[in-house]
């Protein structure tokens, strides 16, 4: 969340834990991403920032901490501090448990109640998926209702990111157990449920056929770049039926493991440019594996709340003209962070560059405009354009 090339372990992180290149995001509660996986070769991680705040200095952050514990202080405040007054918007620390929670997230589980996010075209914020039997299923919460408040706290314009962030509990030492109040409104009516957060897994990919024909469009959709979602969506592409087009949607995808995005992105390409980024000013690349289906027809849907490695995969095959991309622009995130691990077992996550799209494009703050951008009905839209390519119905 490995494929990844050009990588290097960063100063003062010593934990077992490696690291590997990610476009991180918010933790979703449907689908984690933006953590520090397991992996057997390092590299750097991402979040998105505005492009003109300054990098922290690391050196400042780390001796801050080291002072902090010296005088028996909090090491993640000061830490926190430091990033504060850096003006880094999604710089930030994790304690350990956080961080340990971040790293299960990229194996597919984590602690929430079984519900994703969206804002929709009029400004409100829906329930856009329930996890089957999590906490939000159990107590009938669906697919389409409005979320008003949390916790008594108005959702109000808060960005999806930091709503779903909440529902997790991140930040507030919430686990699993721990209760949450939601105001929800349907047709009409209005109410309030109080959920307890589950330990749940996930599956970042599903596949479905989108008809009863042999040469009808299959439709694989990523939730998020969690470890092993880059090889599913590879598989389904093999396994899709000859003349089947492929609708891939990332809308909601809240970004994840680079490495799982170059692996789908390589299910579509012959090889050639992913992705470039650059960490402290020095360039790096991303390549897709030869031997990827190019003839199939591809749709890729997105939305305002595709981020990151989604926007990177995006990017990939917009610029390579192999795929039509149809939906609304996407987020905009798209910075490169290194983790430093703090002394007590913090880590420190800080934003060192951006990467942009094989055409150059810098995603960070901008997004993605679809080439054909729509609002609702997006999805029979995209459908519709693909039977047009040739890929079925």
């Amino acid at each position: 969340m490995s494929g990844c090339s050009h990588r290097f372990r960063p100063r003062g992180l010593c934990r077992g834990a490696a690291l590997t290149l990610v476009f991180g995001c918010a933790l979703a509660t449907a689908a984690a991403t933006g953590s520090l996986p397991q992996d057997p070769d390092p590299g750097p991680q991402t979040r998105a920032v505005s492009s003109t705040v300054a990098p922290v200095d690391r050196d400042e952050i780390e001796d801050a901490a080291a002072e902090a514990e010296a005088d028996g202080k909090s090491v993640k405040d000061a830490a926190e501090e430091v990033v504060s007054r850096s003006g880094d918007r999604w710089g930030a620390v994790y304690d350990e448990r956080e961080y340990e929670e971040f790293e299960q997230a990229l194996d597919g589980a984590y602690t929430g109640v079984g519900l994703s996010a969206r804002r929709t075209a009029g400004g409100d914020v829906t329930v856009s998926r329930v996890q089957p039997g999590g906490p939000a299923d159990r107590a009938g919460i669906r697919a389409g209702d409005l979320l008003r408040t949390l916790d008594g706290r108005a959702v109000g314009k808060r960005p999806v990111a930091e709503v779903v962030a909440l529902l997790r509990g991140d930040g507030t030492g919430a686990a699993e157990g721990s209760r949450v109040e939601l105001g929800l409104v349907r047709e009409g009516r209005s109410w309030t449920e109080t959920l307890r957060r589950a330990r749940l897994t996930t599956e970042a990919v599903t596949v479905r056929r989108l008809g009863a024909e042999p040469s009808s469009a299959v439709l694989v959709k990523v939730d998020a770049f969690t470890k092993g979602a880059g090889a599913d969506v590879r598989d389904a592409v093999r396994d899709a039926p000859d003349g089947a087009g492929i609708l891939l949607d990332l809308r909601a995808n809240s970004g994840g493991l680079v490495a799982e995005a170059v692996v789908a992105a390589s299910a579509f390409l012959d090889g050639g440019l992913v992705a470039t980024y650059d960490v402290r000013g020095e360039q790096q690349a991303l390549y897709a594996d030869p031997g990827g289906d190019t003839d199939r027809p591809v749709v890729v849907l997105v939305d305002g709340g595709t981020m990151s490695a989604a926007e990177l995969l995006t990017g990939a095959l917009q610029d390579r003209g192999r795929a039509v991309t149809v939906g609304s622009p996407t987020f905009g995130k798209g910075s490169v962070q290194m983790p430093s691990e703090l002394p007590g077992g913090s880590v420190a996550e800080l934003t060192v560059g951006h990467y942009r799209t094989p055409a150059g494009r810098n995603v960070d703050g901008r997004g993605i405009t679809p080439d054909l951008v729509v609002g609702e009905r997006a999805q029979q839209r995209a459908e519709t354009v693909l039977s047009g390519l040739g890929g079925g119905s």
